[in-house]
């Protein structure tokens, strides 16, 4: 999923940039790796839940908890950004966080701010979760 090879090759040809990615974490529910890079790093994770209205609950409570500052349109089947950039999807009864509050203004090859790395890596992600 998130942490596995075809997401660490993507995401590394989206960035232009390897990682060096933590060991997975599984605990109630929640799925979470580090993506770590000699000047930052970002927090890919991944809540499986059991039912729409627990996902929606766990959407909305992540956007007050969050500060969502701005809807992402085309992401998933709901999105939104957080005041330090980081990005939050929802999709069937998954929601994906890409924590990007540890990378620097600007990240990649080429630079990129690290709002617009949290959404390249959220759609690489959604890319692989769709077959792509």
């Amino acid at each position: 999923m998130v942490c596995a090879d075809e997401a660490r090759s993507d995401i590394a040809s989206a960035l232009g940039e390897k990682a060096a990615v933590s060991e997975p974490t599984w605990q109630d529910h929640l799925y979470s790796c580090r993506y770590t890079y000699p000047t930052g790093s970002f927090v890919l994770s991944v809540k499986e839940l059991s039912s729409w209205a627990q996902t929606y609950a766990y959407f909305r409570m992540l956007g007050t908890e969050l500060a969502s500052t701005r809807t992402l349109q085309g992401l998933g089947q709901g999105a939104f950004q957080t005041t330090d950039g980081s990005v939050v999807v929802r999709k069937d009864w998954k929601v994906l966080v890409v924590d990007s509050s540890g990378l620097p203004a600007q990240f990649g090859l080429p630079p990129t701010s690290s709002g617009d790395v949290a959404v390249t890596v959220a759609d690489v992600i959604l890319g692989c979760w769709a077959g792509d």
